[in-house]
């Protein structure tokens, strides 16, 4: 369950802010990817709780249909919700669905995460890539995020699968196969531990001075109208 967590916290913080690039909103606030995170980790405790075979995150194949359709309507996203709901109600529906060819499915899974990992790549234009600790960086957080689960796939999950204690196994492995987890958390580490010049020098490489002004909620009058809740829920949950 906690790792589970820590998986979904990771691919839903880059799905929130590729679903932000290519719905032209502002840069997501600190504030919003905490809200959104929270309600996914109460989603994810209820899957635990009721037992569900899949775990809650924000939808990865989604932003890329954003892109894709240039379509980023809250209202397209809810009515999309409810046909999700008549069709599981009405099972003739719902098989129709599940009847198209698997390999559709794939060829629109590659051009969503493809999608998906351009806007990952496309904030990397705020960064000083000459700059030999950017180089590093990010190097060496894509090899380790491709390497470690390829490991953790084909040699430690099948060698210690049923090794006592098998929780603490699955928490490894679920964690360690997530190639998003462990490149930004790789990333995270070096960021922070990595020597820099000087503060100036540190802001330019980073692009942190383009990110700045986009901290606060209220910073930007454009954010009520990207990051707002719907029923005046921002009363309940306010972004600050």
């Amino acid at each position: 369950m906690i790792a589970a967590s820590f998986v979904s916290l990771f691919e839903s913080t880059g799905t929130f802010y590729a679903a932000a690039r290519y719905g032209s909103a502002t840069p997501v606030p600190p504030s919003i990817i905490s809200r959104g995170s929270g309600w996914v980790g109460v989603a994810t405790f209820l899957n635990g709780m009721f037992g569900s075979v899949t775990g809650s995150t924000a939808s990865v194949e989604n932003a890329g249909l954003l892109a894709l359709t240039r379509v980023g309507s809250r209202r397209v996203i809810q009515i999309s919700a409810g046909f999700m709901i008549l069709f599981s109600v009405l099972g003739k529906f719902g098989a129709l669905f599940a009847s198209v060819p698997l390999p559709i499915i794939a060829a629109l899974y590659c051009v969503f995460f493809g999608y998906v990992s351009s806007a990952g790549l496309g904030f990397l234009q705020f960064c000083n890539l000459n700059n030999f600790r950017t180089k590093f960086v990010l190097g060496f957080s894509f090899f380790l995020g491709i390497s470690i689960p390829q490991y953790f796939s084909e040699y430690y999950h099948v060698k210690h699968a049923s090794t006592n204690p098998r929780w603490l196994n699955d928490m490894v492995t679920v964690f360690c196969m997530s190639h998003t987890t462990v490149a930004a958390l790789v990333a995270f580490i070096l960021d922070l531990t990595l020597s820099r010049e000087d503060n100036a020098a540190a802001s330019n490489d980073s692009g942190l001075q383009w990110w700045e002004k986009f901290t606060l909620y209220n910073a930007d009058v454009r954010n009520s109208e990207f990051y707002a809740l719907p029923c005046r829920l921002n009363e309940l949950f306010p972004a600050l």
